[in-house]
């Protein structure tokens, strides 16, 4: 397993043009790819298809990954390799949420909320993971692939499994969907001092006393700015996956 420093150094000779930086990341992160792979399998794809699609998912993470961020970059690359296969599955009229996505889903939405009412601000990735014993990427995964529109992929032929999406023409805005799921430009429109907050709180774990600190307010007031700045990236995400 590559350490950040490394991974973060193939990521930039891979921007820079390098092929075997790139071939590297592939090999490293091909676990990654198939335990996402793996849940969307007996979806009538074939297992090939989907590694090539998480594949291209992945390849777009490491073009578009900005190393600034400081971030995991698998954290980055599992909404990107998903959404790859949800995008082609969903124009194959093929895709479906799966009840047990759906069931953890509502469990962590549901700790999340008990969560903040005790503490009075959101859990992060990693609390999420440590409390379902799952890993940060499949925290990520699933609150990702349960945020599609129910009514959209609820189905409207029981014999044929054929959803409410299939009815609806669509237009091939392939590209240019991809670039607005990315996490990085939802934080990158934030103020700046909305971004480090996130920044702060969520990719690098630190406390909202510590940040406080930081920026020489209450905790309260670093509590009210984070969730308010959830909610807005929450409907960022909704508006573009």
């Amino acid at each position: 397993m590559l350490e950040f420093d490394e991974t973060m150094d193939l990521i930039v000779r891979a921007q820079q043009g390098s092929d075997y930086a790139k071939e590297k990341l592939i090999i490293e992160n091909t676990p990654l790819i198939k335990s996402i792979v793996r849940r969307y399998a007996g979806k009538n794809v074939e297992y090939e298809d989907l590694m090539q699609l998480g594949a291209m998912g992945l390849v777009k993470a490491i073009n578009n990954f900005d190393v600034s961020f400081n971030v995991q970059f698998s954290t980055y690359a599992v909404p990107m390799i998903a959404g790859e296969i949800k995008r082609f599955m969903r124009d194959d009229g093929a895709i479906k949420v799966s009840r047990a996505i759906k069931s953890l889903n509502i469990k962590i939405n549901k700790y999340i909320d008990e969560y903040k009412q005790e503490n009075n601000s959101e859990p992060t990735i990693q609390e999420i993971s440590n409390h379902f014993n799952i890993s940060p990427q499949e925290v990520v995964f699933v609150t990702d692939s349960s945020k599609m529109p129910v009514s959209i992929y609820e189905n409207v032929d029981s014999e044929n499994e054929n959803e409410l999406l299939d009815c609806i023409p669509g237009v091939d805005n392939t590209e240019k969907n991809i670039y607005k799921i990315l996490l990085k430009d939802i934080i990158n429109d934030l103020p700046d001092r909305e971004k480090k907050i996130i920044l702060l709180r969520y990719f690098r774990d630190m406390t909202q006393s510590e940040i406080a600190q930081i920026f020489g307010v209450s905790q309260v007031q670093i509590s009210r700015i984070e969730s308010k700045v959830l909610e807005k990236m929450r409907k960022a995400f909704e508006v573009k996956i």
